[in-house]
């Protein structure tokens, strides 16, 4: 499905679909032995889309090393980047709280369920942004499982592409209070330039002392969609026929370190395969099948 101005999703289409897939990872990495993540709702939300293989991924039913033993490896290292990416934003919301950060945004937040799983401060507000059918669904399904918020959940349905600091303040959003703002997994899937603009809300929003964290994709730049096709011709044996090249913008864009850094914001990066060194997992080899190229998390403080 290819992009367009106006095009919309739900979790089982489009870049609906890449935020389950996100949640399948997060789910299987929570069942590995190094325990480096425990997100219990990622498993019955993934089952509640209703996307067979990614269904058949969560319960163990699909074995990928028989159906296609060529993409074995480059699953089992999507999946421990799963587990550190998620364990490095966990950490990020973490050390924000711990200074004294109570408002917190995650941005597409798309099955995202730390609202209900992170050890949040009694007076934590935690505003989710991303589009109607996306929150309607999770918020239904997690109520359904009898999921309670670790803190004062407040949704925003609107798309990014609107007018969302707007419908951040008509929801209680105080622009004068310090706030950690996550847009993980996101970036990708915006223009540069609605990139840019993103950081300048996010800027323009943000009080002394907030903090904010994403991620840099070097291989947006010199991106392959060929490339990119055929290393993942072997998914699609499995059932997932996600075009993944047609979801996402590519070209030069800036990182948001260099965006943010002018503006006043302290900012760091922290490359991959370092991560898997913090976390103490064995680094991948990605190999030519990587044409996101060596993925950087940022994150900073505005002072």
């Amino acid at each position: 499905m290819t992009r367009t101005d106006r095009d919309s999703w739900d979790l089982a289409s489009s870049v609906g679909a890449t935020a389950t897939m996100v949640a399948v990872g997060r789910a299987i990495a929570s069942t590995d032995a190094h325990g480096l993540i425990n997100d219990p709702f990622a498993a019955p939300l993934v089952r509640a889309v209703g996307i067979e293989a990614f269904t058949m991924m969560v319960d163990g039913k699909l074995d990928i090393a028989e159906v296609a033993p060529e993409a074995a490896g480059q699953v089992r290292s999507n999946i421990d980047e799963m587990a550190v990416r998620t364990k490095f934003f966990d950490d990020y919301f973490v050390a924000a709280t711990d200074r004294g950060i109570r408002q917190v945004v995650i941005l597409a937040a798309g099955l995202d369920s730390r609202a209900y799983r992170l050890p949040w401060p009694d007076d934590t507000v935690v505003y989710e942004v991303d589009q109607p059918d996306v929150i309607e669904f999770k918020t239904r399904t997690l109520a359904d499982l009898g999921a309670e918020p670790t803190a004062q959940r407040r949704t925003v349905p609107i798309d990014l592409r609107e007018d969302w600091p707007a419908a951040m303040r008509a929801a209680g959003f105080d622009p004068g209070l310090p706030t950690a703002w996550c847009a993980e997994g996101l970036l990708i899937y915006l223009p540069p330039e609605a990139q840019d603009r993103l950081f300048d809300n996010i800027h323009e929003l943000s009080a002394p002392g907030s903090a904010v964290a994403t991620e840099f994709v070097p291989g947006m730049k010199d991106f392959d969609a060929e490339k990119a096709r055929a290393s993942t011709d072997a998914f699609s044996r499995l059932g997932l026929n996600m075009d993944m090249p047609s979801l996402i913008y590519h070209g030069e864009r800036h990182s948001a370190a260099d965006y943010l850094g002018p503006k006043g914001w302290q900012m760091a990066g922290v490359a991959r395969s370092d991560l898997f060194v913090r976390y103490g997992l064995p680094t991948p080899e990605f190999g030519d099948r990587d044409v996101l190229g060596e993925i950087v998390y940022i994150s900073g403080t505005l002072g």
